[in-house]
């Protein structure tokens, strides 16, 4: 392989490709980076981890072609750290050379036929999905979804589209975030995604300025995210996921219409002072939100104006839950549904119905 490319430009593909390489794996090849010419004019990166693999192609100067593994980490490490000029990268021997300016370094390569293969998705459907509102709905919802991999579906977010709507769902078993917006749509699907995939996923959009759109495709087993010149593969979560339908509340005898920035601010300043559960106690009265808590250490009280339909009641909340749910939104005003104060209360915009966060309480003495 003798290939030339901009500095700039195979270090900005790097840090993409880079989010696939594990952390920790037993298996010396995932370590690497595959690096492929595809045509006289472009080379593709992959890094993979086995559960995700991303490829990036970009443009360079192909003298002879040919396939490559570097070490992810000294050869991402090496091209950062060179100068903005043309970098000339020559294989030969199982030795990778890199010339950039008088810079010269050389490079143990590993054997290419040893890189696992990404299989191509045999597609079923496909849909072309906006970025800006991707990002925000994986935002409002990958929160929610459990950080421990022993549950399995439920370290996944639901993405369901249905009459002409986008739906996603994460819960823990403590809260449940639902979040739905309107698309240009009349499938009809339902797949389980890690939510730690989709939050990479949602770096590499933010990274990728020059598409405002871009295309999912999945079948029963994976799905692939085109943006641009970078697709990612993953594999979809197995199982079937909760009825969440079932678990939204019916009724509510309390409606609260609080400031969301207020809101914050207050349980924040509450929480400096909880206990180890983060417990804080809102008590509903008379149009008064007063927040509390209390620890060995002291105690905090304070109240803030809203809005309230019905009797009221006094609830505890693991302050953290709150906050995650207030803070996955940009409204200046929220409506909280409150039932009893062992029963979950429902966190919704003041108008329609473009998210939903559920929350348990936490039982008060």
């Amino acid at each position: 392989m003798k290939i030339t490319c901009s500095q700039k430009t195979l270090n900005k593909a790097l840090n993409t490709v880079f989010k696939a390489v594990p952390t920790r794996t037993t298996i010396p090849i995932l370590r690497g980076i595959l690096l492929e010419t595809t045509s006289d004019h472009t080379l593709k990166m992959t890094a993979t981890d086995s559960e995700i693999s991303i490829e990036k192609e970009i443009e360079c100067q192909v003298q002879e072609p040919g396939k490559i593994v570097v070490s992810s980490r000294l050869f991402t490490d090496m091209i950062k750290k060179l100068p903005d000029d043309d970098i000339m990268i020559v294989e030969e021997d199982g030795v990778v050379a890199i010339r950039c300016r008088s810079y010269n370094s050389e490079i143990v390569s590993l054997p290419a036929d040893e890189f696992p293969d990404i299989s191509e998705v045999e597609e079923i459907e496909r849909i072309v999905f906006n970025k800006e509102t991707f990002k925000r709905m994986v935002r409002r919802t990958a929160f929610a979804a459990s950080m421990d991999e022993s549950r399995g579906i439920l370290t996944g977010i639901l993405i369901e589209t249905k009459e002409g709507v986008l739906t996603m769902v994460a819960l823990d078993g403590f809260r449940m975030s639902i979040v739905r917006e309107v698309i240009e749509t009349d499938q009809e699907i339902s797949i389980v995604i890690s939510a730690r995939i989709l939050n990479e996923i949602t770096k590499i959009l933010t990274d990728e300025e020059e598409e405002d759109d871009f295309v999912m495709i999945f079948d029963n087993k994976k799905t692939v995210f085109i943006i641009g010149t970078t697709k990612i593969t993953s594999r979809l979560l197995e199982g079937n996921y909760i009825n969440y339908k079932e678990i939204i509340p019916k009724i509510h005898n309390n409606a609260v219409i609080a400031d969301k920035n207020e809101m914050v601010d207050v349980i924040e300043r509450a929480s400096l002072i909880s206990n180890k559960n983060n417990l804080i106690r809102l008590l509903f009265q008379e149009d008064k939100l007063v927040i509390s808590s209390r620890s060995e250490e002291g105690n905090i009280r304070e109240e803030m104006d809203v809005l309230i339909e019905g009797d009221g009641l006094e609830i505890g909340f693991n302050s953290k839950y709150v906050l995650d749910a207030l803070k996955a939104v940009d409204d200046e005003k929220i409506l909280l549904e409150l039932n009893t104060n062992v029963t979950p209360c429902m966190v919704k915009p003041e108008d329609g119905n473009s998210f939903e966060f559920l929350i348990l309480p936490v039982r008060i003495s």
